[in-house]
């Protein structure tokens, strides 16, 4: 079988390969059910760039709620206005690009055929992976050279090879102090510290329940639906979320109020169930220390190892999301190029999106104090 020429795809047929790719690579990631292009998106979506000083760049704007009281009467309304209190958002933009290769003629001689399905499969995943993790460690507040799973990147030391290295890495920022909660098992809510979380602070069923009561305490904007009602989404580890089900509170509840039969949330093996109007989704990529160090009391509260006094303790982050808690710049189709290697024995596909992620900020009225906009970040152990 003659190797495949790669060079004799038409510009159509790229853009027709691009297009496919990236409606795979969505559909396999998990944030992207969560995006939208307006305000009332948990996730919002950007696909357009604005020209600043600073060059091009994609923006979100943030309205405040109107602080004045109005005019009463007959009192004159004109030149008593209240200007409206914008802030914008700047999202910087990066390409993070993926590729493989076929060893040569003799290793491609089955597969040639298949190359370019199982090529756009496993970068659409590498993709949509990648996407995923650093959106969650955005939410967050944890820097790209943390894993998901808590211990820290391997280093190559070669610009432009770490996740690290993206443009708008730095504007990652740990979450603001109205923001950072912990769940004390005697406590209840309390300020947010990694060093403070104790092995019994598991996540508890009025856990849920007060959150979102803080929540809305600190305007907190859920994302809007049929009858103007609020719905916020909290994400969590799976083995947070199996904490919650073990909780005698959430058994009770689902064994008294939930639907009869297999449906039900004890039965059904669903990861998103509704607790208290708040919609829960495990998912493996939430913040969490199963990979980190277990050090001892000198490395409390240093990146890679594990929560708690001593360093000793699996905690996980797990987020409680109201609208524009994350924004996120999706600029054009991803690029795709063929090519060929040593004398065209070789062949090989590259793929490269371009994108940003920012966690947007305001100036609370509540607070007095810039803090993170749509999000609060729970800490737990489990």
């Amino acid at each position: 079988m003659a190797l495949t020429n790669f060079g004799t795809l038409t510009g159509d047929q790229l853009q027709a390969w691009s297009r496919d790719f990236w409606k795979v690579a969505r559909n396999q990631s998990f944030i992207n059910q969560f995006a939208g292009s307006g305000s009332n998106a948990m996730v919002q979506r950007v696909t357009e760039l604005t020209k600043n000083q600073k060059g091009t760049k994609a923006n979100i704007t943030l309205l405040a709620d109107m602080t004045g009281d109005g005019i009463t009467g007959d009192a004159t309304l004109e030149g008593n206005e209240e200007a409206l209190r914008a802030y914008d958002i700047t999202i910087e933009l990066d390409q993070l690009r993926f590729a493989n290769r076929i060893a040569g003629r003799m290793a491609d001689q089955k597969t040639v055929v298949n190359f370019r399905e199982q090529s756009r499969d496993a970068l659409a995943y590498a993709m949509a992976d990648r996407i995923d993790q650093l959106a969650f460690l955005t939410l967050s507040g944890v820097a790209y050279t943390a894993k998901n799973t808590g211990g820290l990147r391997t280093t190559s030391g070669t610009a432009g090879h770490e996740l690290v290295d993206l443009e708008y890495a730095s504007d990652v920022s740990a979450p603001t102090a109205a923001r950072h909660r912990r769940w004390d098992v005697t406590d209840g809510l309390v300020a947010g510290s990694t060093t403070a979380v104790a092995a019994a602070d598991v996540i508890q069923y009025k856990t849920i329940v007060e959150l979102k009561a803080y929540a809305k305490d600190n305007y907190i904007r859920g994302i809007r639906g049929a009858g103007n009602q609020e719905t916020f989404h909290m994400f969590v580890t799976p083995q947070q979320m199996a904490d919650l089900k073990l909780d005698s509170d959430f058994l009770a509840n689902v064994r008294n109020a939930g639907v009869r039969g297999s449906a039900n949330s004890l039965f059904s093996g669903s990861s998103s169930l509704m607790v208290d109007g708040v919609m829960i989704h495990e998912f493996r990529h939430v913040f969490n220390t199963s990979g980190a160090t277990s050090g001892a009391s000198g490395n409390a509260g240093a990146a890679g190892y594990k929560w708690g006094a001593g360093a000793n303790i699996n905690g996980a982050r797990a987020l409680f999301c109201g609208a524009q808690a994350l924004a996120m710049a999706d600029i054009g189709l991803p690029e795709m190029v063929e090519d060929t290697f040593d004398y065209g024995n070789q062949s090989g596909i590259s793929v490269g999106k371009i994108f940003g992620l920012r966690k947007p900020k305001y100036n609370s009225d509540i607070s007095g104090s810039v803090q993170d906009f749509g999000v609060i970040a729970l800490d737990t152990a489990y």
